[in-house]
Formats: C-alpha cells, structure tokens, sequence
C-alpha cells in the first residue's frame, strides 16, 4: 500500500449537524457543567493528530466511544481532543449517526502536504522494489534541516507501517533508524548542538540514551552506511537504513524498513542488501535529477 492521503471524503457532503456548540457535538452531556476536562496526558498534540488520523482513516466515520477505544485514551482527553478539532474546522459532526468525519481545514491540509512532498516516480518505484524485495514495511524520509519527514511510504496489511503512538519523530530522532542516519551525518559540535535543544529521552528501555554510547554507534553507522534500531522506538519492532546522497554527496535522505525485531535478526543480511540497494538507486536517480549538483 503506497502513501495515501490522510483524508478521503466520507461518501457525503459533510455538515456540522445538530444544535448546540462544539461541546455538545463532542459528546459533554454527561460532564459536570458542561465543562471540558483538561488531558493530563504529556503528548496533547500528538494524541490530537492521532485522534485526526484515525477519523481520516474511518470511511464511514468514527464515534467518540470507537475513538477512546481504538486510541486507548480516556473519554475525557477524547472530548478535550474532538472539542478542540471541531472548534478550528479539522473534522465535523454527523448528527444522524452520532459519527466525526475529516473536516474541510483537514483535507485542504492532506492535500498540500500530498503535494509538498511527492517525490519522483523513481523514488517511488524504488522504495515499492525495497517493500517487496526486503518483505517490509518500507520508507522514503527526507531531512529538512533537522526535521524530518516522511515522504512515502509502502507498506501491506501483512506488513503494516510503523505508528508512532506516543511521542513524534522529532520527539525520538536518535532512537529511529531515519534520526541515526541523520545525527551521523552532523559534526560532532552540530549534534551537541541539536541535543541541547531536543535532549535525549528514553522511548522504550532499550533507546539509547548515554551520549558516548550514541557517538560510538554514530561513528559506525557513518563508516558502514547502514543503521539498526533495535527496540529503541518501539518494543519488539527494529528497523534498518541507510542513507541517500545528493550529487554533492550530502545526506539528504534515507530509505529504511521496519520489521518485528526477531524476523530482522534471522533475515538481516537479505533485508539490509535490498536497503542499500534502494538507497543507491535512489541516490543515482537524484543525481541524475541534478539534486544537490551545485
């Protein structure tokens, strides 16, 4: 399954149906006062676009109930979040069938990141090959400075993509195959740098979190041009990169595949060969695109 937009339209025009504000249409009967609660959960934003992406994945729509379930999240950050969407335009109500559906601010959204970042068809095509070579979840990032971005991404039912539940990329970039890629190929003092702004907090038990240790690994994946995670992001997931160059020979990219970390370990070696066979390819297709050739 090649990316796709994060909003479909849901088989009719939508309207902010019923009576009453954004709290009554999230569901607040049963709140005292009729106020919101506050979440007192430490990612908000990240819960809101994790509540944002399943209504855009729910064809028919999503309950609030159905949204507390599928997000394991209280029926009162759940509120807060949909009050919140509602209130700025993301998604609407459906009164007749008590549902929430992509509002017309959120697809505007999908369809300006789709165009921001499609990438050319040999990317796609190259990462497609990396997903059925490698039999992984496979994926394109981009390195904007020192964000990065998720360009596509090819994945199955079989071999879904990674979701990130509870902290963000930019939250967790030294313990994701994509963010060691990038770390080595900053300088030392570049690296300092961005940890004195980002820090280096423990996503699962196994993220890396000691600055030597992380240096060491750093040095290796800048020397062998391959990276491995394991567990760091995600408990019992890994992934492996490597990194794609401009003409000029700056990173400017990584492909990279996500697989349950027991499979990576007994398939390594036929996985990281389609890795870096994808990030050649793809590294020959932008210099011949003239990325990076000035």
């Amino acid at each position: 399954m090649s990316t796709r937009s994060a909003f479909e339209a849901a088989g009719r025009t939508p309207t902010r149906g019923g009576t009453g504000d954004a709290r009554d249409r999230a569901g607040h009967a049963d709140s005292p006062g009729g106020s919101v609660p506050e979440p007192d959960t430490p990612h908000p934003i990240s819960q809101a676009l994790r509540a944002l992406e399943a209504i855009g994945e729910a064809p028919g729509g999503v309950s609030a109930q159905q949204l507390a379930t599928d997000l394991e999240l209280p029926m009162a950050t759940i509120r807060y979040i949909i009050t919140t969407l509602l209130d700025d335009g993301q998604i609407v109500h459906l009164a007749d069938r008590d549902v929430y559906v992509p509002g017309r601010r959120a697809r505007d959204l999908g369809e300006t990141l789709s165009r921001q970042l499609a990438v050319h068809p040999d990317v796609e095509n190259a990462i497609s090959i990396v997903h059925h070579q490698a039999d992984a979840a496979a994926y394109y990032a981009v390195y904007r400075d020192t964000e990065i971005v998720i360009a596509h991404i090819e994945d199955s039912d079989r071999r879904p993509r990674i979701r990130p539940l509870d902290v963000g990329f930019h939250e967790a970039v030294h313990s994701t195959a994509f963010g060691k890629i990038m770390l080595a190929s900053m300088t030392f003092d570049q690296r300092s740098a961005y940890f004195e702004h980002a820090g280096l907090q423990a996503v699962t038990p196994s993220t890396i979190c000691d600055r030597e240790i992380l240096e060491e690994q750093l040095t290796h994946i800048s020397g062998s041009q391959v990276a491995l995670e394991s567990g760091e992001f995600q408990n019992g997931l890994a992934c492996l990169g490597s990194p794609v160059h401009a003409a000029n020979g700056v990173v400017v990219a990584s492909v990279a595949i996500s697989l349950p970390l027991d499979e990576l370990r007994a398939r390594r070696w036929n996985v990281e060969r389609a890795v870096r066979q994808g990030a050649v390819r793809i590294s020959r297709s932008l210099e011949r695109l003239g990325v990076g050739s000035q």
